[in-house]
C-alpha cells in the first residue's frame, strides 16, 4: 500500500437504465422486460455521447468492469451508453444486479397495492411472492463486495483499473446506495434515483472502509 497514495480513488458508477411507459406511470417493474420509451432512448444515447469517450467522465482507459441487469431497459441502456465507442468495455450481464422482485405486486401502482394491502411499505415488508427486504439486502451485499474487490485490487495493488460501473434500476439502486454507506436498507426510501440518472460512489479519506455518496442523479431524466 505504500504507493497508492499516488493512485486515483477508485469509483462506481452507479446507473439507472432510461425512461419506460411503466416508469412514467409508476407501475413496478421487476421481471417484466419493458422497454425504453423513444425519448428514453434518445437520452440514454446523448448521456452516452456526453459521458462516455476518451477523457470523458466514464473514459474505457479507467474501467475495470460493467455489471449489466440482464432485462432489455438495463440492456439497452448499456448498449446506448457504450456502442459509439465500436468496442463495448468487458461487462457482465448479470441477475446480480436485477430489479427488486416485487412477486404478486409486479406491474401494479402503488395506490393499487394500498387497496389490496393498506399499509404496505416495501423497505419493511418486502414483497409477497418475491424479494423480502432480507433477500433483497443480501443479494445487494454480495455486488458490493464483487466491487469492493474490485477497488480494492485498484488502490493497494495497482492491478485493473479505477472504475466499476453498474447499469440497473430504481429500486435495486436505492438500496444499494444505502448498503454502500452501511445504511440499513430502509434507508433507501430516502433517495430518489430517476431515469437515467447516475450516481457516484466512492470513500472518504482514500480509505476503502469510509464508503461515500459522491453524487446522485447526475444526467437525470428529470420528468
Amino acid at each position: 500500500m505504500s504507493d497508492n497514495a499516488e493512485r486515483p480513488m477508485p469509483r462506481l458508477f452507479l446507473i439507472r437504465h432510461g425512461e419506460t411507459e411503466w416508469s412514467l406511470n409508476g407501475r413496478h417493474t421487476g421481471r417484466s422486460d419493458i422497454p425504453l420509451t423513444e425519448r428514453g432512448e434518445v437520452k440514454a444515447r446523448q448521456m452516452g455521447e456526453q459521458l462516455v469517450g476518451p477523457g470523458k467522465v466514464l473514459d474505457p482507459a479507467n474501467l475495470c468492469t460493467v455489471f449489466v441487469s440482464p432485462r432489455i431497459r438495463a440492456h439497452r441502456t448499456f448498449h446506448l451508453l457504450f456502442d459509439h465507442l465500436g468496442k463495448l468495455p468487458d461487462h457482465i450481464i448479470t441477475e446480480e444486479v436485477r430489479e427488486w422482485d416485487y412477486g404478486k405486486y409486479e406491474g401494479l401502482k402503488p395506490a393499487e397495492i394500498q387497496a389490496l394491502n393498506p399499509g404496505w411499505f416495501i423497505w419493511k415488508d418486502g414483497c409477497p411472492g418475491g424479494e423480502g427486504t432480507a433477500d433483497m439486502a443480501h443479494r445487494v451485499d454480495c455486488v458490493i463486495d464483487k466491487v469492493r474487490e474490485h477497488h480494492r485490487l485498484w488502490l493497494e495493488e495497482g492491478k485493473g483499473s479505477r472504475d466499476v460501473v453498474i447499469v440497473a434500476h430504481g429500486h435495486f439502486n436505492r438500496v444499494f446506495i444505502a448498503r454502500w454507506v452501511r445504511f440499513p436498507l430502509s434507508l433507501g426510501t430516502h433517495f430518489n434515483v430517476e431515469p437515467a440518472g447516475m450516481a457516484i460512489l466512492s470513500y472518504n479519506h482514500r480509505n476503502l472502509e469510509e464508503p461515500a455518496l459522491n453524487a446522485l442523479n447526475l444526467y437525470a431524466q428529470i420528468n
